[in-house]
């Protein structure tokens, strides 16, 4: 599973596809703060960045990965 969903914190992993979006929807709505951790992730859809984006998600750690983390630190504005 790419999204390893815990109680605050959804752990994304690998590539993140179009069809994680509607599960990280669901789970992200059921919250009042979510926080992710994109540490192990090497691709994410822009679907799933919509809803981080809508649910305000705060970001605990960014990809390993240097311009990928640079480009999702823009689309997210740092959070």
């Amino acid at each position: 599973m790419p999204i390893d969903y815990r109680k605050k914190l959804a752990v994304f992993a690998d590539v993140i596809t179009v069809e994680d979006a509607e599960p990280l929807l669901a789970w992200a709505q059921q919250r009042k703060d979510c926080k992710v951790d994109l540490s192990a992730c090497s691709h994410v859809h822009p679907a799933n960045l919509q809803v981080l984006l809508a649910a305000n998600a705060e970001v605990t750690a960014w990809p390993n990965d240097e311009w990928l983390t640079a480009w999702l630190r823009t689309v997210l504005r740092g959070r």
